[in-house]
């Protein structure tokens, strides 16, 4: 039986909001969401139903959260449990100056007793899983050793299930896109966690770009967050349920993806919400088909203009119709 989180869609600030989410889903009915990381004093001091608000066809879907203090990320804990997330996960992987600042994200890897602390006194507050995303090591505290007393002693504070994205983060001299990309990527490291803590369930992220080098990674590991690629290439989902959850429903096509989508463009609409706030999503529906140029060009010069509404979707989708003659 596949663990729920065989395939995990990442948490990325400004991409996978609500309406994202909402169309990820369409193309797999299995894939585990993430929202974007809200911060813990955004949602004690803010409009919190603004940003823990999603619809329920987006299950099963955590929420991400940002913080180091164990009290407010317990009492943020509960809000996610209370508007039934299925999962509370806690941040230590972002290696932004912003986050930084803050004391969450990447720079807490360095302080393994107080993300414990963190954990249990958000584990304490909910009966929803726990988790933890991280990255394989910081600067200069990049041993597997050290890697390993991070992953011991969160474990130890009731976590079970570890995200690690495999690569180190840099806190200065690096930028958060840099920080994806020039770090080299050490699955090794993350199948030697899953050795050592086979009681654990352990995700890999970073670098998954198809289907097919997720199954070879799921070898080694329970589950596999796949991020970027997901994004700019939403149709790489259509196939996951069959693949790697043996789910056999038919798959739909990217034409029916997009009608099945109308549906709910027509009530954010009729809600308020400007039609750009669901198209910016599925620009990369048509990544390498035909067609594809047009049909992010027509959306990306017409879904922000006053009135624009379903008819936008339906015009541009004649560009990946091919000319018959």
């Amino acid at each position: 039986m596949p663990s729920p989180r065989t395939l995990c869609i990442a948490p990325m600030m400004d991409w996978t909001d609500r309406h994202c989410r909402y169309f990820h889903r369409l193309l797999s009915k299995n894939a585990f969401l993430y929202t974007e990381m809200v911060t813990t004093g955004a949602l004690i001091h803010g409009d919190h139903h603004r940003f823990l608000h999603y619809h329920a066809a987006e299950h099963p879907v955590a929420l991400q959260l940002g913080g180091s203090n164990p009290r407010e990320l317990a009492i943020c804990a509960k809000m996610a449990e209370d508007y039934g997330y299925d999962e509370v996960n806690l941040n230590v992987g972002c290696p932004s100056d912003r986050v930084q600042n803050g004391r969450f994200g990447a720079c807490l890897m360095a302080e393994p007793e107080l993300v414990a602390e963190c954990v249990a006194a958000m584990a304490a507050a909910v009966t929803i899983p726990v988790t933890v995303k991280s990255r394989i090591g910081i600067d200069d505290k990049d041993s597997y050793e050290e890697l390993v007393h991070f992953v011991g002693t969160v474990a130890a504070a009731g976590c079970r299930t570890f995200i690690v994205h495999a690569r180190k983060a840099w806190l200065s001299g690096l930028s958060p896109k840099e920080n994806r990309e020039i770090p080299p990527l050490r699955y090794d490291v993350v199948y030697q966690l899953k050795i050592d803590f086979p009681h654990l369930e352990i995700i890999l992220n970073g670098g998954v770009t198809s289907l097919a080098q997720a199954e070879t990674i799921l070898e080694q590991v329970d589950g596999v967050m796949i991020g970027r690629e997901a994004y700019q290439n939403p149709f790489i989902l259509a196939e996951a349920d069959q693949r790697l959850f043996a789910d056999n429903r038919a798959s739909l096509t990217r034409s029916e993806a997009i009608h099945a989508l109308l549906p709910y463009i027509s009530g954010q609409l009729a809600l308020g919400l400007r039609l750009h706030s669901v198209t910016r999503h599925i620009l990369g529906l048509f990544h390498e088909q035909y067609g594809a140029r047009g049909w992010r060009r027509y959306l990306s010069e017409h879904a922000n203009k006053p009135g624009a509404d379903e008819a936008v979707l339906l015009q541009a989708l004649k560009f990946t119709i091919p000319d018959v003659y």
